[in-house]
């Protein structure tokens, strides 16, 4: 079967704009990265060890089949589309996933599997539902599913993540690397809310929005470029230890980003 790449993803800045109701709003620039994907496909249930009317995913995951963001993509997806021919192929594969980007990261990684999951089934169903249907799908499941849903190299994401606005620059590549740290993306937005809550206004979003994302690392530093880092400092303490000068916080964390050096010095 067909082999699908789901790929990490970088914020390049993070800064919270507002709320809404128990959600904050964003503008983000997210930016794919192409040497860091998991592989997802369809496997046989003939060739593994799996029953007919279980929803089966093969992969290195610490949770359970209904945390796992692939099941919760096809609740919505079956949700959305009352198809018979989705629940037929459940009962006949098994959903295959060679898991390279680390969780609690904020990588972006379960996100990307979803969003790679919904294309597939779409794909293989016939299913013809249109990018931006399957991103108000994918919303369902998580805020940063829609990016991937697109596809872009790079984009400004905002709203609560539903809004995905190309941004036409040259791709970069990064250096990354993930501390040991399960970080919890609801305690750093609590966090954020009752200790750090200072929104940007409108301009300054839309003046953020216009700088290339190489401008951006020129011109701030990591805890001006996120909003979330220093609330994820303040709840995990032992993450001090990990950041190194130089390098950014992607989304509320644990993994610390910079620019390849050879590539872009000078």
């Amino acid at each position: 079967m067909k082999k699908y790449r789901a790929y990490a993803k970088v914020n390049v800045f993070l800064k919270i704009t507002g709320k809404r109701e128990e959600y904050h709003e964003i503008v983000s620039r997210f930016m794919r990265v192409d040497d860091l994907y998991d592989v997802l496909s369809f496997v046989s249930k003939k060739n593994v060890q799996a029953k007919a009317n279980e929803f089966k995913i093969l992969g290195d995951f610490d949770c359970t089949t209904r945390q796992n963001s692939i099941y919760k993509a096809y609740k919505a997806l079956k949700e959305a589309t009352k198809n018979q021919a989705l629940e037929e192929l459940m009962r006949t594969y098994a959903v295959s996933v060679e898991k390279h980007i680390p969780a609690y990261a904020g990588l972006g990684g379960g996100s990307s599997d979803a969003a790679t999951y919904l294309k597939m089934c779409n794909e293989v169903l016939h299913l013809g539902l249109s990018l931006n249907e399957l991103a108000q799908i994918g919303l369902h499941v998580g805020a940063d599913v829609p990016f991937f849903i697109y596809g872009y190299n790079s984009a400004n994401v905002s709203g609560i993540g539903e809004v995905v606005e190309a941004f036409d620059e040259e791709p970069l590549t990064f250096d990354i690397y993930t501390p040991a740290v399960k970080i919890s993306t609801p305690k750093v937005y609590q966090t954020y809310r009752r200790d750090f809550y200072a929104p940007i206004d409108g301009f300054q979003a839309e003046a953020l929005k216009k700088k290339s994302s190489f401008e951006i690392f020129n011109a701030m530093h990591a805890k001006e470029a996120n909003d979330l880092f220093a609330p994820a400092l303040q709840a995990y303490a032992e993450l001090a230890q990990y950041y190194q000068d130089g390098y950014y916080f992607s989304g509320s964390g644990s993994s610390f980003f910079k620019l390849k050096e050879e590539k872009y010095n000078g």
